[in-house]
């Protein structure tokens, strides 16, 4: 879903900005930024760090604002070791001027500083899991103590600078229920859902082979060694599309029926979905938009139970939940019985999910936003003081 490039032909009359956390690489995140960017084709694009080649030059074109930590040229590889710097990088960005301010955050841009005549509207994938659901978990993960609790103040301050920005924000669009109530529980605010956009009309049903499928980024979080074993198990074939920092640890503890592929372009991800008995989904998704990508090729979903999967997946029809470890997955794998799936009921239930829905539910929630939106209510809010010393230092630090 390349984006269109700003034209001087039919300008949009409210000078309006869309924020994204990063552009280093094309995940479920980047898909629905890059939908956001058609829905505005003029505006400007703001974000943290940005790399062209990554992104596949589907932003190319565009007018792009990054921020101090651009000069250091992070990759997705290593831009989370600047993960304490993120906050006051976004803060950092330059938004006066803009009467619209459309953010795309999992992290740390719905903390874009914004004017008091402005208007922000953030589309949440999540808050920061790091800090919040999945801060035990990664906590758990750091064995030396001292690591332990230094990030443990590191999260805690996150959160109240996160709570802070949250309270700034005009209103919030979730991307599933999950996520609407996690932005009501950590954040107090209400908001409504718009599902994120999935290109259902690339897919279309096929011939089906023996193998299954996970598309994933492999991360901790994603629980992907529960697929890893309970193949090995199995001994059926599994073709894992994904890359990510578990990589190297999942390869090795994966048996001869068990395929990595890396990225792989889409055309070639469509195509091993279409063929795959089953997509495998081993983590709760605050939505998952590979699970809406299986079925609108006409495949089944076997889906952790709860989160996203509740609000895509048809328990028994297009697909169904487990729940547990690899020994629950295995059992659901044997006990599912794929061929019994009707591809066009998958088809069908994937539809709901389509781009055009999503540009009408977001645009739907900005003009209620804006209908909203009172001035005079309007606090100016000022960067946080542990921001205020990183942002002088990277605004006067020498360009490389």
């Amino acid at each position: 879903m390349p984006v269109r490039p700003a034209s001087s032909e039919g300008a949009a009359s409210v000078k309006t900005a869309v924020v994204h956390d990063f552009l280093l690489d094309l995940r479920g995140g980047e898909r629905v930024f890059a939908a956001l960017c058609n829905v505005w084709p003029e505006a400007d694009i703001f974000t943290a760090v940005y790399d062209e080649a990554g992104t596949n030059g589907w932003f190319a074109g565009r007018r792009i604002h990054t921020s101090f930590l651009q000069r250091l040229r992070p990759s997705a590889r290593n831009f989370r070791a600047l993960l304490p710097l993120y906050p006051a990088a976004i803060e950092a960005l330059d938004l006066s001027g803009y009467e619209l301010v459309v953010s795309s955050s999992s992290a740390w841009a719905h903390g874009v500083i914004c004017g008091p005549g402005t208007v922000h509207v953030s589309y949440c994938h999540n808050p920061f899991r790091y800090a919040w659901n999945d801060r035990d978990q990664t906590l758990a993960r750091r064995r030396d103590p001292i690591t332990r609790e230094l990030l443990r103040a590191a999260f805690r301050r996150w959160r109240r600078w996160d709570w802070v920005a949250a309270q700034q924000t005009d209103r919030y669009v979730a991307n599933s229920r999950t996520t609407q109530a996690r932005i009501r529980q950590y954040f107090g605010r209400e908001s409504n859902i718009v599902y994120p956009p999935v290109e259902t009309r690339r897919f279309s049903p096929g011939h089906v082979d023996d193998h299954y499928a996970l598309v994933s980024e492999l991360m901790p979080h994603k629980q992907i060694d529960a697929a890893i074993a309970a193949f090995n198990r199995l001994r059926l074939p599994l073709v894992v599309v994904g890359a990510g920092p578990q990589a190297g640890r999942l390869r090795a503890a994966a048996g001869p029926t068990i395929q990595f592929t890396g990225r792989l372009p889409d055309g070639a991800v469509v195509e091993i979905l279409r063929s795959a008995r089953a997509l495998i989904v081993t983590a709760v998704e605050e939505f998952g938009i590979a699970s809406v990508e299986a079925q609108a090729a006409g495949r089944p979903v076997i889906a952790r139970r709860g989160g996203g999967a509740l609000e895509t997946v048809i328990d028994g029809v297009t697909g169904c939940y487990w729940s547990g470890g690899p020994d629950e997955l295995a059992k659901a794998i044997l006990q599912f019985d794929d061929d019994a799936v009707d591809p066009h009921v998958c088809v069908r239930n994937a539809s709901r999910f389509d781009t055009s829905r999503f540009s009408a539910g977001i645009l739907s929630e900005v003009d209620a936003a804006r209908a909203g939106h009172v001035e005079s209510l309007q606090v100016e809010r000022r960067p946080l003081p542990s921001t205020r010393l990183v942002r002088i230092a990277g605004r006067s630090a020498p360009r490389p």
